[in-house]
């Protein structure tokens, strides 16, 4: 029988609150007080990241001109370079042990472009890999992006699917540092929106999840406090 991967929805939250509960939760995987990886799924506010390669030429404009868009702008020490996250975007964070897997930073990235294209299908979208690129695209566009960071083998951020964002929000940066990437969505794919896109998305990418890394996936409760 798999070992449990605990699923934890967030629902829609800042961006540095959950930075911080990725970290405290990393923490508790790597010194054995959270017994089971975790896959953390939200929501954020309208936030761009800068990672660790993030260039000049992929900021266009200022972080300062970025926030005048009213998205916060952090730095984070994830790999990749610029990304957006914001409403109608599924973001996944993976807490994982790669010593119960595999001690592997170019399989752990793979099985996750994997997982996510399993998903697609099951929502009728055909996807695929860009050879030399991280992420997965559809007819040559871009619909999910993956920026990770690995310490001591427990992992940290994660992928962020495209479900039915506001796409204007990545005109403003060269996302990923890929000049002339073209953004898409699952709703923009399917030609459709409406409240079942969200939950037959998460759904989906929750089961494909958990089988590429061979965890049987089981829901726990937010620590956060509901939100009105």
């Amino acid at each position: 029988m798999s070992r449990p991967l605990g699923v934890i929805d967030l629902g829609r939250r800042g961006y540095l609150e959950t930075l911080a509960l990725q970290r405290t939760l990393r923490l508790a995987r790597l010194d054995g007080r959270e017994p089971d990886d975790l896959l953390l799924l939200v929501e954020h506010e309208p936030t761009y990241t800068l990672g660790r390669s993030t260039k000049d030429a992929s900021l266009p404009i200022s972080p300062e001109r970025l926030r005048a868009l009213g998205a916060t702008v952090e730095e984070v020490e994830r790999g990749g370079d610029v990304t957006w996250h914001g409403p109608g975007q599924l973001v996944g964070y993976p807490i994982l042990d790669l010593r119960g897997h595999r001690e592997d930073l170019h399989w752990y990235l793979r099985t996750i472009e994997g997982a996510l294209i399993s998903a697609l299908a099951d929502l009728g979208i055909a996807a695929e890999t860009d050879p030399g690129k991280t992420g997965v695209w559809t007819g040559g566009r871009k619909i999910a992006s993956i920026g990770v960071h690995v310490k001591q083998w427990v992992t940290l951020h994660g992928f962020a699917l495209n479900v039915a964002p506001e796409l204007h929000w990545f005109e403003a940066i060269v996302p990923c540092g890929l000049t002339g990437v073209v953004m898409t969505s699952v709703a923009t794919e399917l030609g459709t929106g409406g409240a079942p896109l969200w939950p037959m998305t998460r759904d989906a990418v929750t089961a494909r999840f958990a089988e590429a890394f061979d965890r049987d996936p089981q829901p726990r409760s937010s620590p956060f406090p509901a939100q009105a």
